[in-house]
C-alpha cells in the first residue's frame, strides 16, 4: 500500500490478463463477491459498466441490510473504472480502479476516499486506516475470480 494525497492505493499483480479482470467488473452482480461490505446485489443496470450505469446493492449483515447503489463516474474497457459508491447514512465514496497489462497478467489499482456525507468528518487518515486493508481483501476477491476464470477458458464454474 502507499499513499498519494492522503488516499492509500492497493497494488496487486494479477496473473491473469486484463481483459479477465475487466470481464468481473463488467458483470456487475459479481460486485458483491468482490466488494467488501456488499452483502448482496439487487439489480444491475444493462449498461453496466458504462458511465451512468448503477448496480444496486446491500450493504451491512442481516437483518441489518440498507440498499443503496453504485455508478459508474467513467469507464474504459480493460483499463479504468471509476465508481460512487453510496452506502448512505454512511455517504458516498469514489472508487478509482485502473487495469495496466504486464508480462503474465496485469497490476491493478485501487484508490477509494470518502467523497461526501458523515464519512468525510472523519478524518482522512484515520478513515484511510479502515479503508486501505479492506482494499487490499477486495484486490484478493478479485484475483481470485479473474484468475479462475481465465484458468476455466472464461467459464463458470458447473
Amino acid at each position: 500500500m502507499e499513499q498519494n494525497d492522503g488516499v492509500v492505493t492497493v497494488t496487486r499483480d494479477i496473473e491473469a490478463p486484463g481483459q479477465a479482470v475487466w470481464d468481473v467488473l463488467a458483470d456487475g452482480w459479481y460486485y458483491a463477491t468482490w466488494v467488501v461490505g456488499a452483502s448482496r446485489v439487487r439489480d444491475v443496470d444493462a449498461s453496466w459498466p458504462a458511465k451512468d450505469a448503477q448496480i444496486h446493492h446491500s450493504f451491512g449483515i442481516w437483518p441489518a441490510l440498507l440498499n443503496d447503489t453504485t455508478q459508474v463516474e467513467s469507464s474504459v474497457e480493460a483499463s479504468e473504472l471509476v465508481l460512487t459508491a453510496r452506502g448512505w447514512p454512511a455517504g458516498e465514496a469514489r472508487v478509482s480502479i485502473s487495469i495496466t497489462p504486464r508480462d503474465g497478467g496485469c497490476t491493478v489499482k485501487i484508490e477509494e476516499d470518502a467523497s461526501s456525507g458523515p464519512g468525510t468528518l472523519i478524518p482522512k487518515p484515520v478513515r484511510q486506516l479502515a479503508i486501505g486493508p479492506r482494499n487490499v481483501e477486495a484486490l484478493k476477491r478479485l484475483a481470485f475470480l479473474a484468475e479462475g476464470r481465465h484458468n476455466r477458458g472464461g467459464h463458470h464454474p458447473a
